[in-house]
């Protein structure tokens, strides 16, 4: 009995045609863009330490204790795929010895990462994310142009319109430790409609409490104090330079005081790029401070800012599918010619012009293929053209045809 066919891994999928073309469109602007900005690409491996998760994430996360592709190799460490990839980013940083030198370090990043989650709209087991880093930087500044990258990608993408920028301030430690104590005796006043997972963070992290998604922590979030009215002066004059450079880099923003960061290490800007068009999972990027990551990886106290965006969902915001790239079609008459044509297929290819030759078949089989294939023109070569240095130029879209010297094709195509 035949055996049926082999099925990709649930929560994966294959990327070829369209889909590729629109997940690789993405990349290649993100890439383009952060190069403008005078960002560099790092590579980390696709696998870790999971201590570098447990610390970059925390230990409590649910990304930790819930989604991690985690398992003991054979000699017996602990390794988990790469859930994310700043913890693996700021390893490098360290472990590189660059911590030392030359800060600020400027990083864009591309990627496959691995979490075993539920398989949703734009949302993989196996998923991509384009982002960016500046390690080593404390100033405002940074925060914004790290946003105005990100917006400028979202632009040259074609997907801004309808995206917004969500803009929140996480203060320095001590608002971080009044607004804690706040949330604290908050929801310690309503402990009893906490739902279970909530009553568990209110004394360990509070402040993940604002990220339930349960009903009715909603309701009780909807009225808890947020963290401007517990602000120390230094704090706010931070987010306020934040937002004032980001009007002169022409970002437009809006305050959400609920966008909030559970670890300690995350402090100031935190915001996220989000839009109505792929359901209630409305975020297409995110990010923001994380000043005390880099000394969790063993390094020194590094100010750090950045944001990653999930390629899937960008790829399927994009207003149109990229076109395949047209060949031209290199066609021998017989077989007579067929090394006449390599040489003219390897001259095309050379010179930047993309070209193929069918492998075999008649002279109407391989022009089918041409046509088949979108090719924007046919080089015909036969006994006759090889004799008089010339071959047959054919429009595959006027469907003219004409008598080109060899000498003269590059220019024509190019």
């Amino acid at each position: 009995m035949a055996q049926p066919p082999l099925q990709p891994v649930r929560g994966t999928r294959d990327l070829i045609g369209e889909e590729f073309r629109r997940h690789q469109a993405v990349i290649e602007t993100a890439r383009r863009i952060s190069a403008l900005y005078g960002f560099e690409e790092w590579a980390t491996p696709v696998f870790e330490d999971t201590r570098v998760f447990a610390r970059g994430l925390g230990d409590t996360s649910d990304v930790v204790m819930k989604e991690m592709y985690t398992f003991t190799d054979r000699g017996g460490d602990s390794i988990t795929l790469r859930p994310e990839m700043t913890a693996g980013v700021c390893r490098a940083l360290v472990s590189s010895g660059l911590v030392h030198s030359g800060l600020p370090r400027k990083v864009f990043y591309a990627g496959p990462m691995f979490r075993y989650e539920r398989p949703q709209k734009g949302r993989y087991r196996q998923f991509h994310q384009i982002g960016v880093e500046v390690l080593g930087a404390a100033e405002p500044l940074a925060d914004a142009e790290v946003i105005a990258c990100g917006w400028h990608i979202l632009e040259a993408l074609g997907v801004a319109e309808g995206t917004v920028l969500e803009l929140n301030t996480l203060g320095d430690a001590a608002s971080r430790a009044a607004y804690r104590a706040a949330l604290v005796a908050y929801f310690g006043a309503h402990r009893d409609r906490l739902s279970p997972d909530s009553r568990a963070r209110l004394e360990r992290n509070p402040l993940r409490i604002l990220d339930s998604k349960d009903e009715g922590d909603r309701r009780l979030i909807a009225d808890a104090p947020t963290i401007h009215d517990y602000l120390t002066p230094e704090a706010a004059a931070f987010h306020a330079a934040v937002k004032r450079y980001l009007d002169r880099f022409g970002v437009p923003w809006r305050e959400n005081p609920r966008i909030v960061r559970g670890l300690d290490y995350y402090n100031h800007t935190a915001f996220e790029f989000v839009t109505d068009r792929l359901g209630a999972q409305g975020t297409v990027m995110a990010g923001g401070r994380y000043d005390g990551l880099v000394e969790e990886m063993g390094g020194p106290p590094t100010p750090s800012v950045g944001w990653a965006a999930g390629v899937e969902r960008l790829a399927l915001l994009l207003p149109q599918t990229p076109p395949a790239p047209r060949l031209v079609a290199v066609v021998p008459v017989s077989e007579a010619q067929e090394e006449a044509a390599i040489e003219l297929l390897q001259r095309l290819r050379r010179a930047g012009i993309a070209a193929e030759m069918a492998y075999r078949g008649t002279l109407k089989r391989r022009l089918e293929r041409a046509n088949r294939t979108r090719a924007r023109a046919a080089l015909i070569l036969g006994e006759d053209e090889i004799a008089r240095g010339v071959v047959q130029l054919r429009d595959l879209d006027a469907g003219t045809q004409e008598s080109v010297p060899l000498a003269e094709v590059i220019g024509r195509l190019a």
